[in-house]
């Protein structure tokens, strides 16, 4: 069995997740989402990097964006880009993604669910990269879009990784910054 460089990797959900009433929605892809996450995640050392969307629409949107750097004229342009954008994996489910990761290891895969809120039984950055030291063992960061993935998705996640938290009370970064300071607790050096 084939194992991946990493036994991290990153999931973007745009379904199921929250809108501002708190209907379960699906949300758009964002352009600055795929590319600054894959281009964090590459910096990080992840090879693997999943856009997770039900719409048919949107996953072949995200695949025009990531073959542009890929295949297209972007790929002469700009070579670190193609690189980074080479991670990325378009999935129609959550199950889809895990399957794919799931082909490198032999041990299950553990989704790890983040968010903006405190929860109980949440474990912190520091405990995760513990985890992360056993490279036979993959883990699944889920990220939400919207207003942050449901309540059912928490419900059905191995992990909770606590919020990232400020200097004060305001608390909504974008996922992509999110993302960031994740991948720099979980992988940075120290």
């Amino acid at each position: 069995m084939a194992q991946p460089s990493s036994n991290l990797a990153i999931a973007l959900l745009h379904y199921p997740v929250y809108n501002k009433h708190h209907e379960i929605v699906t949300t758009a892809l964002t352009n600055l989402d795929l590319h600054d996450i894959a281009r964090a995640s590459r910096t990080f050392g992840l090879d693997r990097l999943y856009i997770v969307t039900p719409s048919a629409d949107q996953r072949n949107l995200a695949q025009r964006i990531a073959g542009h750097w890929q295949d297209g004229w972007g790929a002469s342009y700009n070579t670190d880009r193609k690189e980074a954008l080479e991670i990325v994996r378009v999935c129609e489910s959550l199950k889809g993604a895990i399957a794919d990761f799931q082909t490198g290891f032999e041990e299950p895969v553990k989704t790890v669910i983040t968010g903006a809120s405190e929860r109980s039984n949440s474990i912190d950055c520091n405990e995760l990269r513990h985890k992360l030291t056993d490279s036979k063992k993959p883990y699944l960061l889920l990220l939400g879009t919207g207003w942050g993935l449901t309540d059912a998705c928490f419900d059905a996640a191995d992990h909770i990784l606590a919020p990232i938290a400020g200097s004060g009370q305001y608390n909504h970064l974008s996922v992509r910054s999110a993302a960031a300071i994740m991948l720099d607790r979980l992988r940075g050096t120290r």
